[in-house]
């Protein structure tokens, strides 16, 4: 159910408009810890499981002029779950879910964009979480752009999708309906190149 938290991850990239030739090329910035991408899963209805995927890497193009020629790209190290508990995490690890001993990487990659008004639009891409490789939708904003105190340029965006996990062969038919389902959040700034 995690994974999709994984492909959340590749989900992060998710928020990022698509790139053309002349757009601008942005590494995300996890060196600096300005980047995320998390999850919330419900908790046999009573509350909610809180995580996040603390590794992972990507790129991604984007001109503001041009924005459905933009793209992202990003990888996911799903061995990097951590929802604050240690034995949880272990469990969401193993085969009766996200099973990161045979599928440790989940990825995402944008396939395109289509904006919905300025500095806003949904990203669509390829998200491949616990072997099996979906398409998926995910509104993303833009936060911000410009000059960066350190004499860099950096836009940073922010968008959540959910993800059923069935979807990706995570079988959660013994839980309530509310736990099929995973919200993946993305954030992050890109240092451009």
């Amino acid at each position: 159910m995690f994974k999709k938290t994984t492909i959340a991850a590749f989900g992060a990239l998710a928020m990022l408009p698509l790139a053309q030739a002349q757009a601008a090329d942005y590494t995300i910035d996890t060196e600096g810890q300005h980047a995320f991408v998390q999850f919330r899963i419900n908790h046999v209805g009573f509350s909610y499981i809180l995580g996040s995927f603390e590794s992972f890497d990507g790129t991604f193009s984007y001109d503001a002029e041009e924005p459905a020629a933009s793209s992202a790209e990003l990888e996911v190290d799903v061995t990097s779950l951590n929802t604050n508990h240690a034995e949880r995490d272990k469990h969401i690890l193993s085969g009766d879910f996200l099973n990161a001993d045979e599928y440790p990487t989940a990825t995402f990659t944008s396939t395109g964009f289509e904006s919905t008004g300025e500095g806003e639009g949904v990203l669509t891409g390829d998200l491949t979480l616990h072997g099996t490789t979906q398409a998926i939708e995910m509104p993303v904003e833009l936060i911000g752009e410009g000059e960066d105190p350190w004499g860099g340029y950096r836009a940073g965006f922010e968008g959540s999708t959910d993800l059923t996990l069935a979807d990706y062969g995570i079988d959660m038919s013994k839980f309530p309906e509310a736990m099929q389902t995973v919200e993946l959040y993305v954030t992050f700034e890109g240092v451009r190149q």
